[in-house]
Parts: structure tokens; C-alpha cells; sequence
């Protein structure tokens, strides 16, 4: 577990977010998610027909943005 997942994961129990929570929690807009979704860095699950995003795919893509950022600057 990152140190970020670790961050999230005490400061919010909850573990599988739907689209629109993960819209929320990540400011982004619903097409937005589902291109990150088909693009590979934004992962998720299915249960049924419901698609789910793990916390540690949220941690995991705000670590992946924040690497991205150092190697620009």
C-alpha cells in the first residue's frame, strides 16, 4: 500500500467509489473518467454491471499526476 492509498484509505472507509463519487473526489467530469478508464491509467472494476473505481486506483492515478508533474518542471 503507497503512502497515498494509506492517506485515503484513513481518511475516508470508503474502499469502491461509482462514477459519480469518483467524479467528485476527483473533479472530473464523467467522460473524463471513462477515457481514463479505457486508457489504462485510471483503473477500475465491474460487479455485475456496476463499474467501480478502488480507492487505491484514485491514490494510484493522483501519484501517477503528481510524478508527471516533477519530470515537466
Amino acid at each position: 500500500m503507497t503512502v497515498a492509498t494509506a492517506a485515503i484509505a484513513q481518511t475516508n472507509p470508503i474502499r469502491l467509489y461509482r462514477i459519480p463519487d469518483a467524479m467528485e473526489v476527483l473533479g472530473l467530469r464523467r467522460t473524463v473518467i471513462y477515457e481514463l478508464i479505457r486508457s489504462g491509467r485510471l483503473r477500475s472494476v465491474k460487479e455485475g454491471r456496476a463499474r467501480l473505481i478502488p480507492a487505491s486506483a484514485i491514490a494510484d492515478y493522483i501519484a501517477l499526476l503528481e510524478r508527471e508533474a516533477e519530470v515537466q518542471a
